[in-house]
């Protein structure tokens, strides 16, 4: 049975989830690269108040391809960005806005881990290359922030989606990594393969 999980989030059920889960989400998503994750930053640190709620939402890491129509925009593919590439700013921000669940892929750092357990978030890996599967969840655009600032892939897209997933919790609130626990793996079998082939030889 499919997990949906509904924001704004419960953050008992976001400490529940464990490393290797898989959910989806329904409910109201903003997108954030580096870019973003400065210019709201930046923001907090001046006491600026910002046009959209973060602890009430998924964060994710996309920069989105947006199509202008007579009714208004349309989301034509929303990949993930590769998440560390947010690794420097991501722990601030969690502390900073409390955001619950992140969407992106590859993983992130040591720091960004620490912050999940703090805050009561999660690190959820979407598949890249299937942004056209993203924008079929995507219902609506309820709004974009600094569009002529930072350009379409670096603005702030808010989104309403349903069942946007399937999304595997990969780095969970209590210290599980995934990517951390697959690289001592992968090491350990080339370890086995390596003294293998010197055997054979």
């Amino acid at each position: 049975m499919d997990t949906i999980l509904r924001t704004p989030f419960d953050e008992r059920a976001i400490r529940d989830l464990r490393a290797g889960d898989t959910v989806y989400i329904t409910g109201s998503v903003f997108t954030a690269r580096d870019e973003a994750h400065q210019v709201l930053l930046q923001a907090a640190h001046s006491g600026e108040e910002i046009p959209f709620h973060p602890e009430e939402m998924a964060m994710f890491h996309c920069g989105p391809v947006v199509q202008k129509e007579a009714s208004g925009w349309n989301i034509v593919s929303a990949g993930p960005t590769t998440s560390i590439r947010m690794e420097m700013f991501e722990a601030e921000f969690l502390r900073t806005y409390s955001t619950r669940l992140i969407i992106g892929k590859g993983g992130m750092g040591a720091r960004t881990l620490e912050a999940l357990a703090d805050v009561g978030a999660v690190y959820t890996h979407f598949t890249g290359g299937a942004g056209a599967l993203a924008a079929r969840a995507i219902h609506r655009i309820t709004g974009v922030h600094w569009l002529e600032k930072l350009g379409m892939p670096e603005a702030v897209w808010l989104l309403e989606v349903e069942k946007f997933g399937p999304l595997l919790v990969t780095m969970d609130a209590r210290g599980n990594d995934l990517y951390k626990d697959l690289a001592v793996l992968i090491d350990d079998n080339m370890k086995k393969i390596y003294a293998r082939i010197e055997g054979e030889a």
